[in-house]
């Protein structure tokens, strides 16, 4: 699956999802419709831009926005960025900080909220909507498995860039200002 496809699906699940509430099902709905080809396409995609976004910078945005954030939830974390489309997905990956323009995560702060962008279901659209298609016949697990080993790709270790400590307040203030700001408040200790 091509980027631009891979994001013209989610902009139509999104769309879709402003009517029924639920972006993760609109998503396993779109992708349920293809074929077992193209979703396992889908999630070759999905993985290269969700681990696009393992980097230091991206993980302090989701512990400030989340008031802490393990490694589960960073999963979490950046399939939220992926389903906000695009737009937010190319300026997070160029600058986590802009996230301090995000309605949802201004919102959030002043909600004291900490779960705004943290979407997990969205991880296992493929596989929801494998199942789907299938009628629960085939394991998506072992066609991912199949499908990868024949891409003969290789595993690549992401360079997530320097590593800094994301309790030290006066760090994410510089690191990240505009999102401390909203999360930390003058808080500089």
């Amino acid at each position: 699956m091509k980027t631009d496809e891979f994001w013209q699906l989610i902009e139509t699940a999104r769309m879709q999802a402003e009517a029924s509430g639920s972006f993760d099902q609109a998503l396993v709905g779109l992708l349920a419709t293809r074929s077992r080809r193209e979703i396992l396409e889908y999630q070759e995609r999905f993985d290269e831009l969700h681990g696009a976004l393992y980097r230091w910078h991206v993980w302090a945005a989701a512990y400030l926005i989340g008031g802490g954030c393990s490694d589960d939830g960073f999963i979490d974390f950046r399939a939220g960025v992926i389903a906000q489309g695009r737009d937010w997905y190319e300026r997070v990956a160029a600058d986590p900080d802009s996230l301090a323009e995000h309605p949802l995560v201004i919102a959030a702060a002043a909600d004291g909220d900490d779960e705004a962008l943290f979407y997990e279901e969205v991880n296992y659209a493929a596989a929801y909507s494998f199942e789907r298609l299938t009628g629960g016949t085939d394991d998506f697990s072992e066609a991912w498995a199949e499908y990868w080993e024949a891409r003969d790709q290789e595993h690549v270790e992401a360079d997530m860039g320097e590593d800094f400590d994301f309790d030290d307040a006066e760090q994410m203030h510089r690191r990240l200002p505009r999102l401390a700001a909203l999360r930390l408040a003058d808080r500089l200790t």
